[in-house]
């Protein structure tokens, strides 16, 4: 009896003692910390849904689109629920499969995120971005999965603004393109981090890079009360999303559009052409007109994704490698069209503006002989008949003449090297600061850079020198290799006198890219004023109001007088009419529009030359500074001039409709009505 009323005070005690800890746990859940779980119970009936915002357009300088918004129905997949399945989202990925009517396959490789080893398309983007699998389903394939959400959890159709390229191929790296936010940018800024809606694509290239943050706006947002089962029950707050603001450029797509058949055009009559660009600038502003580079690509690849073989095409040698920018990434010898500068530095160096010159057949630099084209001599001449007829001999002597001045090979002290530092002054070796990424620098090879080449290279020419080039079949070409290769080990720091009679007539070392030489050419013809060109014009609102216009900055100017640089300026006017263009001009209507130029036919070992033509008109007051360049194409004559002419019967419309009628560029920024829109567009 005694051991049973123990065990039942023991149930008591026990009992009892459940009973005052529940209750501490309820005046703690209750008392204490009631308000943290209010807040909590409270946070758990409503979803954040960040709302992306409308993405600005890209529109040339009279509002004409270059890039535009469409809208499309989206399927997208949350990659991170899926893979939270037992099977890993396979049974969702299948139905799917069946619905867009794409292997299972095909869709895993597009969720996967990109990394070591995985083949493209892969995702790009933050693990946190819902994955967008087909941005072309039409109304029944959207509906098969909204109806059937059950079936397919994880998976969204929504409408998204896509982009749209109504020019086609036109301009393509100058445009840029869209991929997915990654989850490095949403680390590195923040404030798109804060902003991120979970679909957000940054620029990756051209003007959608550069003025990405403009364009994109910024994301609203939607906070929607829902019941424990997450179905929405109603808006507890909504914040409208700030569409992004349009970027006005100088553009004028009509004018691209010329440029791009006649750059085209001119690939196909030079058989061996792998490359070529094409820049129009405004003479009086420093705006770009039209940048075009071939070959091009049609940038709409990037929608969806891209696949591994497709992106690996584009940076291939056998598609010529569309993606890169020869207008301001390709680095070419500029050829003839580079005299510009090197009678600039004779001036300099006290050459007599006036002064007769012999323009022999060829010329000792050295103790080797430099000859003119074809070994022509052409008699006494003026500097302005030396660039008109474009000897060469006149150059080699001066460049020459100047390298012995600074001491040769074994200067004793310090060199003034005016023909390189006169380049410099007219902006090459330098990016042109254009508001485009990754631009190249082009080269100056003066005696700097021949030390830091040798410092560079030097290991690797005296290993040569003494095994030769066993896999080279040709056995002169292996010879002569070899012989380089101990002249570069043992003196390869050297500036050469070849060097400076090379660097005089835009050949050897020295490259540029088109972007520079129309710079340069634009300063000659202008105000001598040395200026960064600029794509980007205004950035305005969705509501037609002008948030800022972008500048043109000077920076720099041509170390040459005025009136030597309108001597310069007048001698180059007289090319494609009595000079080395004649023949491409021929017929073409001078007295409609006076055109002045240069050729350059630059010799590259083991290709075809490298064709020039920089040109401006009308000559008397330039509007247009025009530059064609195509990599293999031949003579400057022969190729690059034929296109320019194009160009220009193109703008002024010689036998056709002209793209700038009255052949005037606008100075004013498109009118916007209060909708957005372009009045009168």
């Amino acid at each position: 009896m005694m051991r049973m009323r123990a065990r039942l005070l023991l149930v008591q005690v026990l009992v009892v003692t459940l009973l005052v800890v529940l209750a501490v746990r309820l005046w703690q859940v209750q008392v204490v910390r009631g308000n943290e779980f209010v807040t909590r119970a409270t946070e758990t009936r409503t979803r954040a849904v960040i709302v992306p915002a409308v993405r600005g357009q890209i529109l040339d300088s009279h509002g004409r689109p270059l890039v535009r918004n469409k809208t499309a129905l989206v399927v997208s997949v949350d990659r991170t629920r899926l893979t939270r399945m037992k099977d890993g989202g396979l049974k969702v990925l299948s139905k799917l499969s069946a619905v867009l009517g794409r292997p299972v396959a095909d869709l895993q490789q597009r969720i996967t995120p990109c990394g070591p080893g995985v083949r493209k398309p892969c995702w790009t983007g933050s693990p946190y971005q819902p994955v967008p699998l087909d941005e072309k389903v039409d109304t029944r394939e959207a509906l098969q999965i909204l109806e059937r959400q059950e079936e397919f959890p994880g998976v969204t159709a929504e409408i998204h603004s896509v982009r749209q390229y109504p020019g086609g191929r036109d301009g393509a790296q100058m445009l840029g393109y869209l991929q997915p936010v990654t989850e490095a940018e949403l680390e590195k800024r923040e404030g798109l981090k804060a902003s991120f809606s979970g679909v957000d694509l940054a620029g990756r290239d051209g003007l959608e890079y550069v003025y990405d943050e403009a364009l994109r706006g910024k994301s609203g947002l939607r906070r929607v009360q829902v019941d424990r089962m997450g179905k929405a029950l109603g808006v507890e707050e909504q914040i409208t999303p700030i569409p992004g603001d349009h970027l006005v450029t100088s553009i004028d797509s009509r004018v691209q559009s010329v440029v791009e058949k006649a750059l085209a055009k001119a690939m196909k009559s030079a058989p061996a052409a792998d490359g070529g660009a094409g820049v129009v600038l405004d003479a009086r502003t420093g705006r770009v007109v039209a940048l075009a580079s071939a070959p091009g690509y049609d940038p709409a690849v990037w929608a969806g994704g891209i696949s591994t073989r497709g992106y690996q095409w584009l940076l291939s040698d056998k598609s010529d490698m569309p993606l890169v920018s020869r207008a301001i990434n390709g680095q070419f010898a500029p050829g003839s069209t580079f005299k510009i500068s090197s009678v600039s530095a004779m001036l300099r160096s006290g050459y007599p503006l006036n002064g007769t010159y012999e323009c022999p057949g060829s010329y000792m630099v050295g103790d080797r002989a430099f000859s003119n084209f074809r070994g022509v001599s052409l008699g006494s001449l003026s500097l302005h008949t030396a660039l008109v007829k474009s000897c060469d001999t006149i150059f080699y002597k001066a460049a020459y003449e100047q390298y012995l001045k600074d001491g040769g090979r074994n200067p004793k002290k310090a060199t003034k090297e005016i023909f390189a530092n006169t380049a410099r002054a007219f902006g090459f070796g330098r990016p042109t600061g254009v508001d485009l990424p990754g631009e190249s620098s082009g080269r100056i090879p003066d005696r700097a850079w021949k030390k830091d080449l040798w410092n560079r290279i030097n290991a690797v020419s005296c290993e040569r020198s003494r095994k030769g080039y066993p896999e080279v079949k040709d056995r002169a070409r292996a010879d002569f290799l070899k012989r380089l290769a101990l002249e570069n080990c043992t003196e390869g720091f050297l500036l050469r006198p070849g060097d400076s009679a090379n660097f005089s007539i835009g050949q050897g070392d020295v490259l540029v890219t088109p972007m520079q030489l129309a710079r340069a050419y634009m300063a000659l013809v202008s105000d001598g004023k040395l200026r960064s060109p600029r794509i980007g014009w205004a950035q305005v609102r969705p509501d037609g109001k002008v948030v800022r216009t972008i500048p043109v900055p000077v920076v720099g100017k041509l170390p040459i007088s005025e009136k030597e640089r309108l001597y310069i300026k007048n001698a180059l006017s007289q090319v494609p009419s009595d000079g080395t263009a004649a023949g491409a001009f021929a017929g073409f209507p001078m007295d409609k529009v006076r055109i002045g130029g240069k050729t350059g036919t630059a010799e590259v070992w083991g290709k075809q030359d490298t064709s020039w033509f920089a040109s401006f008109a009308p000559t008397k007051n330039p509007q247009y500074v025009v530059v064609v360049m195509v990599s293999q194409g031949g003579m400057g004559a022969q190729t690059a001039a034929p296109a320019v002419r194009e160009i220009y019967e193109g703008i002024y419309g010689i036998k056709r409709p002209p793209a700038v009628p009255g052949g005037k560029l606008t100075t004013r920024l498109p009118s916007f009505s209060p909708d957005g829109t372009v009045a009168g567009g």
